[in-house]
């Protein structure tokens, strides 16, 4: 494949053979041959054919192989010009993100009680394939309210705060949301997962503030050295799945309706202004509204659980949410393309927004700072904080990476270590641990992942997101 160095932190795949933009993949010399053996460099040029796409088809480092797009890729498409809408530039976790929660406790308090910590919120947090039960089984009145109104469903039930609808991407809630655009078989898995984490890569985190960067900008999130912070990874669970699911096969028909050829079915799509392509953001909208409220309401619960061994309600532990970003969407935002304001159909699968300081969509308490990115790494490394930049919005459609990225499959990571005492291993290494089985500890072993620190180095090195918290895992959940 014929691959041009820009910088030492970005290449670029020129046009050709179809494409109609060139792709751009931000990453170190030594970390693009890491990615050249998945196939996802391929995918990226593929994302390069869509019609109505902008500047380029991008990628950033935590590029792996997925579904039609590879995961971290980015692609802005003009609907003025024909521009299109792919569920698979989106994901089937349709909002899966990640919530990070600034805590008084320290890590002097947390350690000597971590394991009481973590099996009090893997108790209280269902988690697993097909967990269900976190909060109750909604009535089909019930989980409509919650696809439309989002975050702001879950506090008015008593499941957070005011403050933290403003402290969230979209303040929770995704306008254009339609019910009658989802699928009664979509509605039916929703039911039950209001207040679940699912299984694979999804966790809670207990982590420990090791390192601040920038000193400004960790005193306006209310960080400093040896602070606990909390992390929610998790997404719309079995109701987005199942909305991605059922608009593939929509956008097939679409694509021989409208007379719309692609290197590769996976990335079947519609014009954004057709029909087919409303009806999916639409229905896109009330998966991301349902994930928003979904981790707003397991915020609460891990809340309640970590204040059980405390005996500290919320104001006593002196919780509050730092922010609430996604990286499987698409949005329809306003870019600047040549000089020229444009609304652009921007999607993001396996990428996180990263807006600058001044930006009106960045919550007013942080507007002189930007907007907080959080980049999880694996369980047995660490975790980042940084903000958003102006480059973010002149190179990449305002966008980063989302975490560290797959080295290994899922089936190679538990071939790898599926017989390893990996909770020991993780004790040893002075992270606690619960799951629901082997298995899923193999599939999310520290191997199976690209070395965080690295993936946002290039970011942080390309001035796109600045580092500015280093968070370090001590206590872990997963499904």
């Amino acid at each position: 494949m014929n691959i041009k160095k820009v910088s030492d932190y970005l290449w670029e795949i020129p046009k050709s053979e179809g494409m109609r933009v060139p792709a751009r993949i931000y990453t170190t010399e030594d970390q693009l041959a890491i990615v050249e053996k998945d196939g996802s460099l391929g995918q990226a040029r593929n994302v390069a054919h869509l019609p109505g796409i902008v500047k380029y088809s991008l990628a950033m480092p935590d590029i792996h192989f997925g579904y039609g797009f590879p995961i971290g890729g980015v692609a802005a498409t003009d609907p003025a010009a024909g521009g299109v809408v792919s569920p698979g530039g989106v994901g089937y976790d349709i909002n899966c993100g990640v919530r990070m929660i600034r805590t008084d406790l320290t890590a002097d308090d947390v350690r000597p009680r971590i394991r009481d910590i973590v099996n009090e919120v893997f108790r209280n947090v269902p988690s697993g394939v097909g967990s269900s039960g976190g909060i109750r089984k909604l009535s089909r009145r019930e989980l409509e309210e919650v696809m439309v109104r989002g975050t702001r469903w879950a506090v008015e039930h008593g499941y957070g705060t005011d403050d933290d609808t403003h402290r969230t991407e979209e303040l929770g809630c995704m306008s254009g949301a339609d019910p009658a655009a989802v699928s009664s078989k979509a509605v039916d898995r929703g039911m039950e997962q209001l207040g679940t984490l699912g299984s694979g890569n999804h966790f809670l985190e207990v982590d420990v503030v090791t390192q601040i960067f920038s000193d400004k900008a960790a005193r306006a999130f209310g960080l400093e050295l040896g602070t606990v912070v909390l992390q929610v990874h998790c997404g719309s669970r079995g109701l987005g799945h199942q909305i991605c699911e059922d608009y593939l096969s929509v956008m097939q028909r679409a694509m021989q309706k409208y007379g719309l050829r692609l290197p590769d079915r996976q990335l079947a799509c519609a014009p954004v202004e057709s029909d087919e392509g409303r009806k999916y953001l639409a229905a896109m909208a009330c998966a991301a509204n349902f994930a928003w409220a979904n981790r707003q309401c397991i915020m609460h619960l891990v809340l309640e659980a970590i204040g059980r061994v405390f005996k500290l309600d919320r104001k006593g532990l002196g919780a509050m949410l730092i922010y609430d970003v996604c990286h499987n969407i698409a949005k329809l935002e306003l870019h600047n393309v040549d000089g020229q304001p444009k609304r652009l159909c921007v999607h993001r699968k396996g990428a996180t927004r990263a807006f600058p300081a001044g930006h009106p969509q960045v919550p007013a308490v942080y507007r002189e700072i930007g907007q907080p990115v959080l980049i999880p790494g694996d369980m047995g490394s660490c975790s980042y904080l940084l903000v958003g930049t102006e480059a973010a919005m002149e190179q990449t459609f305002g966008t980063t990476c989302h975490g560290a990225g797959r080295v290994l499959s899922r089936a190679a990571a538990i071939k790898r270590g599926g017989r390893r005492d990996l909770v020991e291993e993780l004790a040893a290494a002075g992270v606690t641990v619960r799951a629901k089985g082997r298995e899923t500890l193999a599939e999310e072993m520290p191997e199976a992942y690209k070395d965080v620190e690295k993936v946002v180095q290039v970011m942080h090195e390309a001035g796109i997101s600045l580092k500015v918290a280093k968070l370090v895992p001590i206590g872990v959940t997963k499904g």
